[in-house]
């Protein structure tokens, strides 16, 4: 490992983004809340080996990051990875509280916003996630938006997902990315998709081909000198889709459920996702994992293509 040279922001690189930092190696950015508050142990391990070996087999380095007692770790030793994945009562970290995990010296996992950051600050431009956050469904009522997509328009990282986790607002979050002027992406596809499945019934704001399409088209917006993110939704493989159809009716219980026993704020998510997991008998988890192993798949790719 190698520690930050900056006395006020601790960070620690693990050996292996060490390496490929020193031989000009791709790397990728993973999140570390997939671990602590998308699935049970021992499964969540399995994932997390399972999504950083996927980035290696495909060319890149992974870099897991997460806040352990007070300092950033920009990838994740094996052993901090297993410690990780057993904790409870870990921090979700975001925007609002990324900082204050590092001041308080609490240990936090990062979500889309907060891993952007930290990718941003070490130099790392492309990362896999499952699904961003976005525009809750009545936030007439709630006001409920991510600060995901304030991210992506401020902070320039390519990011990789099977779109807004689908029980969000898909037409107002692709809306408000519209506003922010986030390009979305769709990766060889013209549907855009909703998570678990491979179509919201919407069209894609754009799409290409290849990872070098996706690498050139950055390489001119920094050419431009255009600030912000960019939004890569890569449809879940066909064989590991759930019908959109099906899942509306899932999410639509889910979300009754969660107003009849009032969730709010950040537990709003996880109760969601949780609640669907139990309705389709543990298939939106399976599906869950086979897309963000395919989001890691391309993410790697797209991270060798910008460094070609």
């Amino acid at each position: 490992m190698s520690k930050s040279i900056s006395p006020l922001l601790p960070i620690v690189y693990s050996s292996e983004v060490v390496a490929a930092k020193a031989r000009g190696a791709p790397i990728v950015a993973l999140e570390s809340t997939i671990i602590t508050h998308g699935m049970p142990y021992p499964g969540n391990l399995d994932m997390a080996r399972s999504v950083e070996q996927i980035v290696r087999d495909n060319g890149a380095v992974p870099a897991t990051i997460a806040v352990i007692e007070g300092v950033l770790h920009i990838g994740l030793e094996a052993e901090q990875i297993a410690a990780l994945a057993q904790m409870s009562s870990v921090m979700k970290l975001s925007r609002a509280d990324l900082a204050f995990a590092l001041a308080e010296r609490r240990t936090g996992a990062t979500t889309v916003a907060a891993t952007m950051i930290a990718a941003a600050r070490a130099g790392i431009s492309v990362f896999a996630t499952g699904g961003i956050g976005g525009v809750h469904r009545g936030v007439e009522e709630s006001f409920d938006i991510s600060a995901d997509l304030e991210e992506l328009a401020r902070t320039a990282v390519i990011v990789v997902s099977a779109g807004p986790k689908a029980i969000l607002d898909i037409p107002k979050t692709l809306e408000v990315l519209e506003t922010r002027g986030v390009p979305v992406v769709t990766y060889d596809s013209e549907e855009f998709p909703a998570f678990w499945s491979r179509s919201s019934g919407l069209r894609s704001p754009l799409n290409l081909p290849s990872p070098a399409a996706i690498a050139n088209f950055q390489r001119m917006r920094e050419q431009l000198g255009i600030d912000g993110g960019m939004l890569i939704a890569n449809p879940v493989p066909l064989e590991d889709e759930i019908a959109r159809e099906e899942m509306e009716i899932y999410i639509g219980r889910a979300l009754a459920s969660a107003e009849r026993e009032e969730v709010t704020g950040k537990e709003v998510t996880p109760f969601l996702l949780d609640t669907i997991f139990h309705m389709t008998s543990g298939r939106s988890l399976k599906t869950n994992i086979a897309l963000v192993e395919n989001n890691a798949r391309l993410a790697a790719e797209i991270a060798v293509a910008m460094n070609a």
